[in-house]
């Protein structure tokens, strides 16, 4: 008897922790799913920077080359 009483003790303790657990990760995935948005705009934000650095060091170069030719008439 004492056996079946352990064993139905083990088994709600078992419960109470997969449920804990089940919650636990519940709330982990929402608080991931609320920052993915964030990093989202910061990486696109980034890349825009990355683009019009890219932009303005083009223009620079072309500039230069430009500048540096001889004209021949």
């Amino acid at each position: 008897m004492k056996s079946q009483h352990t064993a139905a003790k083990a088994n709600a303790i078992n419960k109470d922790f997969s449920e804990y657990v089940a919650h636990l990760q519940s709330h982990m995935l929402l608080q991931a799913r609320n920052l993915v948005p964030t990093l989202i705009k910061q990486t696109q934000h980034n890349n825009r920077d990355s683009v019009q650095e890219l932009l303005h060091q083009t223009q620079a170069d072309a500039e230069k080359q430009i500048s540096r030719q001889v004209v021949r008439e």
